[in-house]
Parts: C-alpha cells; sequence; structure tokens
C-alpha cells in the first residue's frame, strides 16, 4: 500500500511523485498511456516569469523558476536558460509592456528599439522596442518527465517510486468520507492520498470523486521547421499580444507569434489559442497565421520550410490559475491540474507544494488561490 497515488504521468505529475518520494513518501504513478503522453508531450516546454501578471501564479511562477534551476544541475535535464524578449510594434505598447515589468518585480531589463539587434541580429526592424527576461528558460518536456519519474525512482532512498503505464483510474475507493486509493482497470490501489495530475482531463477524474473542477481543453498548434545549421535565433521571442491571449476568455481562434530555436536545430513556431473540444483536427488556416507571424518577427524564416505540425490540449480554468491542493470535498484527493499554458514552467513548484501538504508540512506558498473548491460560488 503506497502512501500517495498519483494520476497522471505527464510533467506535474512527475513532479509530485518526485518531490513526494524526496519527502519520503512511497508513490505510485499511473497513466492510461505512456510518459508525456498527453499535454506535456505536445508543449514547447515553457519555462517563463514574462507572461504573468503580479499575483499568486507569478509567485509561483518564480518558486518554480528556481527550483528548475536546480534540478538542471543534475544530469539529463535539456534546460536552457536563455531568457525572453518580448518585443512591441509601437511606443504605446513598449509602455505598456515596461509598466508591467515595473509591475512584477523580477529581474528586467528595457530594449529600446536601436539595441534590440543587440539581443536577436536576425530580428526584423521596425520595433519600437522591447522587454528581456533573463529569468525565462526551455526545457525539454518529455525528457523532464521522465527524468522527474526517474530520479524519483533511483535517488531516494527514503521514499519509493513506482510507474504503472497503460492503467486507467476507473473511480475511487473510499474510506467513510476519505479517498482511499483508487480503482483501475487493472485492479484496485489502496493509498493514504490520490494526487489528481490528469492535466486537460482533471475535471473528469474530479467528477469521478464527485466533485466539480471545470477543466476545459484549449487547442494549440506548433509549427516545426527544418533544422538551421548556425542558430537563428538566441532567445525566446514573442511579441506583447502573446500575454494578452494568455490572459484572454475568448473561445475563438487567437494566435501571436512565439519563436525559438532548439539545440538540435528547428525552430519551434507558436502560439495558437482556441476552445474546440478535443478535436484534434488539423487547420492549416491556423498553420498559415502562425507561419506568417513568425516570418514578421525573423524574415529569415520565409526561406525554411515547416517540415511538421503538431496540436495539444492546454488544461483552461475560467479563472486562468491552476488548481493546487487537498479538496475539502474529498477528503485524501490532492489536486494539481488547470495549469493552462503554462504547466511545464510549474509543474516544479506544484509537485513540491504538493509534497508539503501531503507530508504535513506548511506549504512555501499561500495556497489559497489555488483551492479546488473556489468555483462553487460561481456555479
Amino acid at each position: 500500500m503506497p502512501d500517495v497515488v498519483v494520476i497522471g504521468a505527464g510533467v506535474v505529475g512527475a513532479a509530485c511523485a518526485y518531490y513526494a518520494a524526496r519527502a519520503g513518501l512511497d508513490v505510485v504513478v499511473v497513466d492510461r498511456g505512456p510518459v508525456a503522453g498527453g499535454t506535456t508531450g505536445a508543449g514547447e516546454g515553457n519555462v517563463l516569469v514574462s507572461d504573468k501578471e503580479p499575483g499568486p501564479e507569478l509567485d509561483l511562477a518564480l518558486l518554480s523558476n528556481g527550483l528548475w534551476r536546480e534540478l538542471a544541475e543534475f544530469d539529463g535535464f535539456e534546460f536552457e536558460p536563455k531568457g525572453g524578449l518580448v518585443v512591441a510594434e509601437t511606443g504605446e505598447v513598449l509602455e505598456a509592456l515596461t509598466g508591467l515589468a515595473g509591475k512584477q518585480g523580477v529581474e528586467h531589463t528595457v530594449v529600446p528599439s536601436g539595441g534590440l539587434d543587440d539581443y536577436e541580429p536576425h530580428l526584423a526592424q521596425g520595433f519600437a522596442g522591447g522587454v528581456f527576461y533573463p529569468q525565462d528558460a526551455q526545457v525539454q518536456p518529455m525528457l523532464a518527465a521522465a527524468r522527474l519519474i526517474r530520479r524519483g525512482a533511483d535517488r531516494f532512498g527514503r521514499g519509493t517510486l513506482m510507474l504503472r503505464t497503460g492503467v486507467t483510474v476507473t473511480g475511487f475507493l473510499r474510506d467513510g468520507d476519505r479517498i482511499g486509493g483508487v480503482t483501475t482497470d487493472h485492479g484496485d490501489i489502496l493509498a493514504g492520498a490520490v494526487v489528481n495530475a490528469a492535466g486537460t482531463w482533471g475535471g473528469e477524474v474530479a467528477a469521478m470523486a464527485g466533485v466539480h473542477v471545470p477543466v476545459l481543453p484549449r487547442r494549440g498548434f506548433i509549427l516545426v521547421t527544418e533544422p538551421f545549421d548556425e542558430p537563428l535565433i538566441r532567445h525566446k521571442v514573442y511579441t506583447a499580444a502573446y500575454v494578452t491571449n494568455v490572459a484572454s476568455d475568448s473561445e475563438g481562434l487567437e494566435t501571436s507569434a512565439v519563436v525559438e530555436g532548439t539545440p538540435s536545430g528547428p525552430v519551434l513556431i507558436g502560439a495558437s489559442r482556441e476552445r474546440v473540444g478535443f478535436d484534434r483536427t488539423v487547420s492549416v488556416p491556423v498553420l498559415e497565421r502562425l507561419a506568417r507571424q513568425a516570418v514578421e518577427l525573423f524574415p529569415a524564416l520565409a526561406d525554411r520550410r515547416a517540415i511538421r505540425a503538431y496540436c495539444g490540449f492546454r488544461p483552461y480554468c475560467p479563472d486562468h490559475l491552476p488548481v493546487i491542493g487537498e479538496d475539502p470535498r474529498a477528503p485524501g484527493l490532492h489536486h494539481a491540474c488547470g495549469h493552462e499554458g503554462a504547466g511545464i514552467g510549474l509543474a516544479p513548484a506544484t509537485g513540491h507544494l504538493i509534497a508539503q501538504t501531503l507530508a504535513g508540512h506548511r506549504p512555501d506558498l499561500d495556497l489559497t488561490p489555488f483551492r479546488p473548491d473556489r468555483f462553487e460560488e460561481r456555479r
């Protein structure tokens, strides 16, 4: 009988399992698919502070940023602390970006129009300036999830970690009102606590416990170019519209250029957002918009081919905050889901905080803004 069952082997579930094992707990991770088979496997690997408004999510991002850097000291994490450059098309937008950076209270440098070439020599001309965030970084998300699980299983003698893929959770076991494990298509697993880290399906898992957590899928596409022999892009680069789109409640299509290189040579191009359920139909018009916006940032991309495109589903919550912590409506059930497009960046902090609550310790951040029952008053 493990201390904890973690539902979901994406990067958030992997982080919860890793930190729980590190805290001395015996952990079983179950997933109906492979490691990183859902949203994590379709992500870019953003580790961002630049797109966060001041408040609880930025606090979570800053904690997570530091934890990612600690993890990156170990071998096997493809972590790039390359920084992010947010560019502004007009002076008015640059003023708004500068104001946001000042409110955030994070490391940043305001870059005038004439200084953009120093950061990105191949950037298009005509931008009014930008803001550079040195704490922004990139991590290979599938590798990160696998490494977290591996390290949780191999490195700590205090707690153990077992991974079971191809196992579908079908319900919950109860000891009175308390959650005491899960039922699966491969048998029951008794446990002292359960962590719902099911990503986009977090709402469905919560419903099996009789509680409401409104996680919805928000589709996004990514274009991948053929490799460049020499790096074209030094940092993560995006337009100010990306910040607006992240915070939007619109169900319709929104796109904004986010462009970055990878160690192996291809360039990743995003980002689109739309709520269309779990429809995986490839939308050529969306891909065309992404390509056009990327070329407007880096004209040299026009001479390169896109060799593939893929889509994923961000686990969206209506207030754009993740759901983290024990559910008072179902004691013993802890949630770690609803991170939308920030799950990879926020995973270590989420796992760290969940592990602290599981071990009976006071978490390093106040989890009140992320409480699972906060949506009840809005129903």
